[in-house]
């Protein structure tokens, strides 16, 4: 069996890819850089080009041959490698009738828990929201505390909103519902300490990205002097950078994105890491779309120290119309499915109907006009 053709799709912010083989078998994948996708599928394709003739079921010597192709790292070449990886273990599993958890050594769990996104609003309204989470059976949620008004802000107002947030969030889901506090890199080291030492009495399950990823020894500083477990690693897009993270930085939830940090391939190892560590994974997986989301579930069954994935709700467009069918969460969970390889398939009708967002975000900027935290 030899890879014939690999084809990239931009939708929406993603870029997906589907590798075919001489035999008929066809693998999909799906690269998270979603700041830029068609720069993504530039490089997918230029990798593409590459890999015809090759065999599909070599993916690790694929892996390391793309990752070490160019003395260049980042984003789009993290993604275009992820997205390849993904198919060619989607290729694997429909080769020897087999889900990718199987291939992966096995489930060891019987389902695996989603931490349901609470997206933006006002205090009443998300509170709401992860009222009706946790009545449809969540017991994890992740809430954003941050709001994006709050850099024009004093400190001492926005941690008393932080902290009201939490407090009226608290009293609606009770201590059986888990919550993570997304920070989104948005304070400096020292307001992220005195912050973070105020939201302790809600037991938070982690505080994440308090500060900008930019300096490993500050995360470790912000970690070593709070009493909340922190979480980390999202936009990293290799071992090595993990391997410092769960080393230096103090951070007990590491958090990969199988979209961006090499793949399925890449991310087990990242995963083995950090239970050398005995340290938990909390997947990055938002705004993924539905074939990274599918290779997270994959990876969930299989991987020991995976403690909760996060998730935002894809029963409705634009997902729905990415593939022929998403996974879906019950009572909380995702359940395994027999189905060989990832278990989704591209929709290509349905991929022309969905637009492509590909622009740069503005910069918050502070009261005096210059550049905030992010």
């Amino acid at each position: 069996m030899k890879i014939e053709r690999i084809d990239t799709y931009v939708a929406h912010n993603w870029m997906f890819v589907e590798v075919t083989t001489d035999s008929g078998l066809k693998g999909v994948g799906e690269s998270t850089f979603f700041g830029f996708p068609e720069a993504t599928a530039s490089v997918a394709k230029g990798f593409g080009e590459r890999l015809v003739g090759e065999d599909p079921l070599r993916i690790e010597y694929h892996n390391l041959s793309l990752y070490r192709a160019y003395s260049m790292r980042g984003m789009a070449i993290g993604g275009a490698i992820s997205a390849i990886d993904q198919a060619l273990w989607d290729i694997k599993g429909k080769h020897y009738q087999a889900p990718v958890w199987d291939l992966l050594g096995g489930r060891v769990r019987d389902k695996v828990r989603v931490m349901l996104v609470i997206p933006y609003g006002t205090a009443e309204e998300v509170a709401a929201s992860c009222k009706a989470a946790a009545e449809d059976g969540y017991t994890a949620l992740k809430v954003m505390v941050y709001q994006p008004e709050h850099h024009l802000m004093a400190f001492g107002a926005k941690v008393k909103d932080m902290v009201e947030r939490l407090a009226l969030i608290r009293e609606v889901v009770g201590w059986d519902v888990e919550i993570g506090i997304e920070l989104h890199r948005n304070m400096a080291l020292g307001e992220s300490i005195a912050a973070i030492r105020e939201f302790e009495q809600f037991r938070p399950l982690f505080v994440e990205d308090p500060i900008p990823p930019d300096s490993v020894l500050s995360f470790g500083e912000v970690s070593q002097k709070s009493r909340v477990p922190m979480a980390a690693g999202e936009r990293n897009t290799s071992i090595w950078e993990f391997r410092e993270y769960v080393e230096h930085g103090g951070v007990h939830h590491i958090r990969p994105d199988v979209g961006i940090a090499g793949g399925i391939t890449q991310t087990r190892k990242i995963c083995a890491l950090a239970e050398a560590h005995h340290q938990g994974i909390i997947p990055h997986a938002v705004p993924s779309g539905p074939v990274a989301t599918a290779a997270q579930v994959q990876l969930g069954f299989a991987v020991p120290n995976w403690e909760v994935t996060e998730h935002m709700l894809q029963d409705r467009a634009p997902w729905t119309k990415a593939v022929k069918a998403i996974v879906p969460v019950i009572n909380g969970h995702w359940l395994p499915n027999e189905t060989p390889g990832l278990g989704v398939e591209l929709d290509h009708e349905g991929l022309k109907t969905i637009p492509v967002i590909n622009k740069v975000p503005p910069t918050s900027l502070k009261t005096d006009g210059s550049v905030a935290f992010r």
